[in-house]
């Protein structure tokens, strides 16, 4: 199916099998839900009438009618209420599958979607926020810069709740759904005042955000904006970090892109930093608190403190941060306390410590292969190694950049160099005689001894040991596809599970002594940019970082699946039995504890 193509389906013309409506909209339901079935008609569908009319309601009506309903599907539902272009772009995104994307991202990415997409954008005319003087803080900028663009793509369809508004009114020919008259009501614009007397206050006379009317929590930020007192009121919302987890996401995003605003310490950047996730919908409030405080715990370290209680309180919560180079690679170093292994973007090899808390370096190679700690069976061509697979703190199988397979061995060792010269030279000539096994992906792990996964073009897991001596690995095809990432684990009970990622985004398991598992553990339709495994005191347990953002934690026992949102692109992965998650992305390195007790919970 191309972009453009439409879908035509059949409802129901009396509405049947529809969930109940009032009398008094069954009219405009039946023309509402006429709309969205006829894949032929007008794309843009206006839903007007006054405040109180029950606009939304309709909406919500529609979309609560195709649940678990095949041929009608609402691909995306947006409240704009309070969003900016920037905001809305994120939850759009979000929920077409395509991760919190800017503005422009998300239209390259929908123009390029070949679905045949439905959009339902209630309280579209309640949309801006941030101070008054400025665009954002009204809804045309965000119909000019995105809804606009997004109406001209010939394969989008959209339902806009606009009010008593002209917004929109230009497109000719769209069904226009009215409403009517309602009973007046407008609930957005109580005073500062107003929202400040409904939060409950603490022992010791603080607000109690937690306990704060949503509508209060989601509006009071603006309403401080307004107010006569406005620079104190606003002051006192942005020093309160009780506020920056309860409050309105959207609303402190659009008010802390104001630079005239003055901000305490690095606020701002931090926001910036977690804002994304702070803005979706399914963050609560220990999620938030963890959030912000992993953003702010290498940037505004007063900040992080104030924080650390709230996001202490959830699965997870960053411990330290490393701030370094961009990260390429990572793994736990067999044998060593808890010791990491990392290169960055300039191909030098760093060990850190994973036990002490603090992340802190260890030891550096000079940069490969320039200097003589290289291994002379490394190409003489600069080396930047995208995966890694240790052998010891001083030895590694290494990943280029150009798919080429090396050794790395830092000391005159040379039963150590020949050993990973030899496996290195396997795939080397299985390379030059079938394209098919050129290599594409590396990972290590294991703990009775350490083990090489290696993945090729065509699908085939290889895994080697780096202390024994094999003129063979084991090897499987586990995929359809290019191998993409790989790591491996062992398991108190002597099995060694191999976890490999494809090309097609699927995720498979493989214990070497059987045959790999006939479905995957994970489908998605993004690409595993890394994985990582560890025997835990809940038995094993895989993290896998994807192209969208997210990194899901899956117990293998159970099957259970949990997804730790990040707030940058995770490049590598390494995970510790003890619960020590340490991501690595174009800001260095970033140790997160995750708490084993309560992970799956919920």
């Amino acid at each position: 199916m191309t972009a453009g193509t439409t879908v035509t389906t059949t409802v129901p013309p009396d509405m049947a099998a529809w969930p109940p409506l009032d009398e008094d909209k069954r009219s405009a339901g039946q023309q509402l839900l006429h709309w969205a079935a006829d894949g032929v008609g007008p794309r843009l569908c206006l839903v007007r009438g006054a405040g109180g009319s029950g606009k939304s309601g309709l909406l919500a009506w529609l979309l609560a009618g195709t649940v678990g309903r095949p041929g009608l599907t609402i691909h995306a539902t947006v409240p704009s209420e309070g969003l900016t272009t920037e905001t809305f772009a994120w939850e759009l995104g979000r929920q077409l599958g395509y991760g919190a994307l800017s503005p422009d991202r998300l239209l390259d990415r929908v123009g390029a979607d070949e679905r045949p997409l439905l959009l339902l954008v209630p309280d579209l005319h309640r949309a801006g926020a941030g101070p008054a003087d400025l665009p954002s803080a009204a809804p045309e900028p965000l119909v000019a810069e995105l809804l606009e663009p997004l109406l001209a793509l010939p394969h989008l369809r959209a339902a806009v709740e606009v009010g008593t508004s002209a917004l929109l009114a230009t497109h000719s020919g769209a069904t226009v759904v009215d409403l009517g008259e309602g009973d007046g009501r407008d609930t957005g614009r109580a005073s500062y005042a107003d929202h400040a007397a409904a939060v409950p206050r603490t022992a010791d006379d603080r607000p109690d955000w937690s306990r704060a009317p949503a509508p209060v929590r989601r509006r009071i930020l603006d309403a401080a904006l307004r107010t006569d007192g406005q620079e104190t009121a606003v002051r006192g919302l942005l020093t309160d970090p009780g506020f920056l987890v309860h409050g309105s996401a959207a609303a402190l995003t659009a008010t802390l892109a104001d630079e005239r605003i003055p901000v305490p310490g690095r606020l701002r950047e931090v926001w910036r930093l977690a804002a994304p996730e702070l803005t979706a919908y399914h963050a609560d409030s220990a999620e938030r608190a963890a959030l912000l405080h992993a953003a702010a715990i290498g940037t505004d370290p007063g900040l992080a403190e104030y924080l650390r209680p709230l996001a202490a309180q959830h699965w997870w919560s960053a411990e330290w941060s490393r701030p370094t180079l961009p990260l390429t690679a990572l793994a736990l170093v067999p044998g060593e306390e808890r010791r990491l292994m990392a290169s960055d973007a300039t191909g030098r090899l760093r060990t850190y410590d994973a036990k002490g808390g603090t992340g802190a370096p260890l030891t550096a190679s000079p940069r490969l292969p320039d200097e003589a700690a290289a291994s002379p069976s490394v190409h003489p061509l600069a080396v930047r190694p995208r995966c890694l697979a240790p052998r010891d703190a001083r030895s590694a199988l290494l990943l280029d950049g150009s798919d080429a397979l090396l050794p790395f061995v830092a000391e005159d060792d040379p039963t150590t160099a020949f050993a990973l010269g030899r496996i290195a030279e396997h795939h080397g000539a299985a390379a030059l005689s079938e394209e098919e096994s050129l290599v594409t992906a590396l990972g290590g792990g294991g703990a009775r001894s350490p083990y090489a996964v290696v993945g090729d073009r065509g699908g085939t897991v290889h895994v080697w040991s780096l202390r024994e001596y094999h003129d063979m690995p084991r090897s499987h095809r586990v995929h359809e596809q290019p191998v993409t990432a790989a790591v491996c684990v062992d398991t108190a009970d002597g099995l060694t599970l191999t976890f490999t990622a494809g090309a097609d985004g699927s995720v498979r398991l493989w214990e070497i002594s059987a045959e790999p598992m006939p479905v995957p553990v994970q489908q998605r339709p993004h690409r595993t940019t890394a994985l990582a495994a560890a025997d835990t005191s809940v038995g094993p347990v895989l993290a896998v970082a994807w192209s969208d953002g997210g990194v899901h934690l899956w117990h293998v026992l159970s099957g259970r699946v949990r997804e730790l949102p990040w707030l940058r692109s995770c490049d590598a992965l390494a995970l510790t039995p003890e619960g020590l998650l340490v991501i690595g992305d174009a800001e260095g390195l970033c140790g997160v504890r995750l708490r084993w007790d309560g992970l799956w919970e919920g």
